[in-house]
């Protein structure tokens, strides 16, 4: 009951400001429930309709369709990739429910990125199968080191899933997909030009014939840029970037029982920042590699083997500093149908090292998962269990379970409630600012949510709060830690508890050509030690949006609304609110050709994602791509 009241009152400070976008997303549902039919309720918004048929695999680490997910999923697909004009992956997800971005400067620059207000290290990332993580300071996916281009579908899973997934995932989990081959052959190419003399160039070829699949692309990105600081002190030049990026995919069906696919992306950016009078430029390189086998033994049982390896590398110059991350993942998955009934067990092994002069550690966690889902008319249960033991920490143990019932035609109800946990970084115990004596972070979510979905119409609102233990920072100072002695004053800490609890309402409508969709979040992401609000998080975010067809052309429109947020954890230096309305259109101007045209910031709106580092300002893309329709 105290959950609930809590989140009643943090919405009532909200609800005079945001009456009117609370307003818009309640119709989206009020004024087309009176239309339902019995359906199933699906848990994802897009700018497209959903479907309900529709396959994720994030939300158990199995294939399902959405109509029998209980957790709260978003699918961004290559379309509305294409359509959005974005310049990197977190700007794409920064318009989804729930999610929030922060950026040292422009593109190729340090990318944070907030799920449900958990810091970046919270969110599991993986690339077609292969975990993206960085042992180097607080940990996380370099979110500015993933090419936009390569990607062809995301899933977006917001909650704690470590008794799926094991360390890392206490905000949720982001599921990359790059393009998979089918028959026939599929080439294109593309190119774009924008303002600070952007430009971008792709290339790639997908097909398949008989028994083998492959898709194989290329990209090259740069600009001019503008320059990432807005204190005259730091250097006042254009720290622009540039980026090449090759992925593929290659699938085997070596009969109708056994595949075998391996998949390669390779990324390396070269981007400019400011942090005094020098041309600073920082050079990232992310490998992922993934060997994949799967074996449908009978038409309930399957199983499947995976062994991946990433690597991130990030260095800096004129200033000498370099961090090298090389993660490897072995997974052994198996999974039973029995009815109504589906059956998960999971052996899994992580292996985790860093190399940053002089650290050079390695560490391993060993796990065991099981996973039991059920559904059976208007009840839906998933349960799942997950050991892991740390060759640091020892055993940890997580796990969640979730129920929903379908009271009404196209109406469901769920509740769900889990732990999870991450182990500290090698960086944070073993660099001059560590402390060997650090422990994981742990958590407890509780979460309510209503969905509804009939046709093209969607609706959902998301009660959540997720109590974490022992949460790690940088705290300034000579600190308790060893690491204190370094040339700048302070060390990672563990300070104490935070709690991340809100609202998220979301939803879609279609009138006739026109499709309409929205998200509002409201949340309080809080130091329960100090009550102080976490750094770089609003208390109150919001999308709007609408796209139509006229004539031959797709155009929409887009506001992205954010509240006021501080740049420190102590809440001194505040950053302003901002509104950004965004203008996109498309059309094909002949069978095979697209052209794609988009104006970001479209009232020049001056803000800050971060003290003192510019964001842009009305900028212009224009992208032309061929690509063969059979």
């Amino acid at each position: 009951m105290s959950f609930l009241l809590s989140l009643r009152r943090a919405a009532a400070l909200e609800r005079a400001r945001l009456r009117p976008c609370a307003l818009a997303v309640a119709l989206l549902a009020v004024g087309t429930a009176a239309h339902a039919q019995q359906a199933p309720v699906l848990l994802a918004q897009n700018l497209r309709a959903p479907a309900l048929d529709e396959v994720v695999v994030t939300a158990t680490r199995v294939e399902q369709p959405l109509s029998d997910v209980l957790a709260d999923v978003t699918i961004v697909d290559r379309e509305t990739i294409e359509r959005s004009g974005a310049t990197g992956l977190a700007d794409v997800l920064a318009r989804l429910p729930g999610i929030e971005m922060a950026r040292n400067g422009g593109p190729g620059t340090t990318t944070s990125m907030f799920l449900r207000g958990g810091e970046t290290r919270f969110t599991a990332v993986y690339l077609d199968g292969v975990r993206i993580d960085s042992q180097a300071g607080s940990g996380g996916a370099s979110w500015e080191a993933i090419p936009l281009s390569s990607i062809d579908r995301i899933e977006v899973l917001r909650g704690p899933a470590a008794a799926v997934y094991g360390s890392d995932a206490l905000a949720g989990v982001v599921q990359i997909f790059t393009r998979k081959g089918e028959a026939g052959v599929a080439p294109y190419v593309g190119i774009g030009v924008g303002t600070w003399r952007t430009w971008r160039a792709e290339a790639g070829v997908s097909g398949g014939s008989g028994t083998v699949d492959y898709a194989l692309g290329l990209s090259r990105e740069g600009s001019r840029g503008y320059s990432a600081k807005t204190d005259p002190k730091s250097n006042p030049d254009r720290d622009g970037y540039h980026q090449t990026a090759v992925n593929g995919r290659l699938g085997w069906q070596l009969d109708a029982a056994h595949r075998l696919e391996g998949t390669l992306l390779h990324n390396e950016s070269n981007s400019g920042y400011d942090t005094s009078q020098e041309d600073d430029r920082n050079h990232h390189r992310l490998q992922a590699l993934g060997l994949n086998w799967q074996a449908q033994w009978s038409a309930d049982y399957k199983t499947r083997l995976s062994v991946s390896e990433s690597r991130d590398r990030y260095e800096t110059h004129p200033s000498p500093y370099r961090t090298d991350t090389r993660l490897r993942n072995y997974l052994l998955h198996n999974e039973w149908r029995l009815g109504a009934h589906q059956l998960t067990a999971a052996l899994e092994r992580r292996e985790d090292h860093l190399v940053n002069e002089p650290i050079d550690r390695t560490r391993s966690q060993n796990a065991l998962a099981l996973g039991w889902g059920l559904h059976q008319g208007a009840h839906t249960l998933q349960l799942n269990a997950r050991h892991d033991r740390d060759s640091e920490f020892g055993g940890k143990t997580t796990g969640s379970a979730a129920y929903g019932y379908e009271f009404a035609p196209g109406w469901r109800a769920t509740a769900s409630a889990g732990t999870a946990f991450r182990a500290p970084t090698l960086y944070q115990r073993f660099s001059m600012y560590g402390d060997a004596s650090l422990t994981p972070e742990t958590s407890r979510n509780l979460e309510l949510g209503l969905k509804w979905l009939q046709g093209a119409s969607s609706f959902s609102a998301t009660l959540y709060r997720n109590n974490v233990s022992n949460l790690i920072t940088f705290v300034g100072g000579p600190g308790p830690c060893p690491g204190g002695s370094g040339p700048f004053p302070g060390c990672y800490a563990s300070v104490g508890k935070a709690r991340y609890q809100g609202l998220t309402l979301s939803g879609g409508h279609s009138l006739g050509a026109t499709r309409l969709y929205a998200s509002i979040d409201l949340q309080n992401p809080k130091n329960l030690d100090t009550g102080k609000l976490l750094a770089r998080r609003a208390k109150r975010h919001a999308t709007l949006g609408a796209e139509t067809r006229i004539a031959q052309w797709t155009v929409g429109a887009e506001a992205q609304l954010s509240g006021r947020r501080f740049d420190d954890a102590a809440n001194r230096t505040a950053l302003g609110g901002y509104g950004l309305l965004n203008l996109h259109a498309s059309t094909r101007l002949a069978r095979d050709w697209q052209l794609v045209a988009r104006v970001d910031n479209l009232a020049d709106k001056q803000y800050e994602l971060a003290r003192s580092y510019a964001t842009p300002g009305r900028n212009l893309y224009v992208g032309l791509k061929w690509a063969p329709q059979y």
